[in-house]
């Protein structure tokens, strides 16, 4: 896609993730918050909109492989790999990452405290992100599935579907502000100077687990709940 000042940054990043990273690098958040234009975000952001274009274009003039063109995918494969990829991982990572915060609580958390506040937070999420996980699986996600199926949509549970997905972004964007204070209380994921080899680990587990959050939301909000919209407006024309 041409890249202009006036580009929403979730479709610049849903057309090209090699951008991600600049977007990443300069603060901006293209998941939760990327139906802004580039222009609002360097405005709100205190940035240059024109040195950030011209590292957009950076990444556009090195070519290579821009990665899955999750913007071609159906809506139905598009879940399969959420949930495989992401949804899977959150379920798998959860119970590893309490146990070891959980850990640096007991043996570090008197001499660095904000470690109390960040075992908080992560517990927090744990909780709200397994409960919606849940509500995907098993109540957005299947009626999307027979959407992409071509099955009737007269009977729907919530209403127009643009009620529940305004709940998942709700949801995202009190992940992402929660994710934003875990990475504030951690230095950005920095451990100190006195950090054990398990405080490193944690550190760079909850990092990860920001980066495929930030992933996980960006396919969500910017891919496939636009496209479940959209055939919704269609299914309702016929």
């Amino acid at each position: 896609m041409d890249i202009t000042q006036k580009s929403i940054v979730g479709q610049v990043v849903a057309s090209d993730y090699r951008t991600a990273a600049v977007f990443h690098r300069n603060g901006i958040d293209f998941c939760c918050n990327g139906n802004r234009s580039i222009e609002d975000a360097c405005s709100a952001n205190g940035l240059n909109a024109i040195d950030l274009m011209t590292q957009l274009q950076a990444v556009d003039a090195r070519g290579g492989d821009k990665g899955m063109d999750f913007q071609t995918w159906p809506a139905d494969l598009l879940i399969d790999y959420i949930e495989k990829r992401h949804h899977r991982y959150v379920t798998e990572k959860i119970p590893e990452l309490l146990a070891f915060l959980e850990k640096l609580v007991r043996v570090h958390g008197s001499r660095h405290p904000e470690l109390l506040e960040i075992g908080q937070e992560f517990s927090a999420a744990a909780s709200e992100l397994s409960m919606h996980l849940q509500k995907e699986e098993h109540i957005l996600f299947p009626f999307i599935r027979r959407m992409a199926e071509g099955t009737s949509i007269e009977q729907m549970p919530f209403g127009s579907i643009e009620n529940p997905i305004a709940m998942m972004h709700h949801e995202h964007d009190v992940e992402g502000a929660r994710f934003r204070r875990i990475a504030a209380l951690s230095n950005n994921y920095t451990p100190p100077e006195d950090a054990c080899n398990t405080y490193r680990v944690t550190y760079a587990m909850l990092q990860e687990f920001e980066a495929d959050l930030h992933r996980h939301i960006h396919l969500e909000n910017n891919i496939l709940f636009p496209k479940a919209l959209k055939m919704e407006q269609l299914a309702l024309a016929r």
